[in-house]
């Protein structure tokens, strides 16, 4: 999986939680829940939802590098490389 199609995924997941932000035009680096102001159950939802998107479990510990767009793209770059 490319990684424009993994932020597309990231977006797709998104768009139902914050539908009136632009998840493409966040800061990569930026802490998504506070730049999107989403609470922890709706950033937990979100998870669930990409998982399901993407056929891949993310563990509870991960969920900590999955806070900001760099940091999903490459978490999520990593565990969807073909092996």
């Amino acid at each position: 999986m490319t990684e424009s199609e993994i932020k597309a995924a990231i977006c797709a997941c998104l768009a139902p939680i914050a539908p009136e932000a632009d998840p493409a035009s966040l800061d990569p680096g930026a802490n998504i829940r506070e730049s999107l102001d989403i609470d922890s159950y709706d950033f937990l939802q979100f998870l669930i939802a990409l998982s399901q998107k993407l056929g891949l479990e993310v563990p509870e510990a991960d969920y900590a590098q999955l806070a900001t767009m760099n940091g999903m793209l490459a978490y999520l770059g990593q565990r969807l490389k073909p092996s």
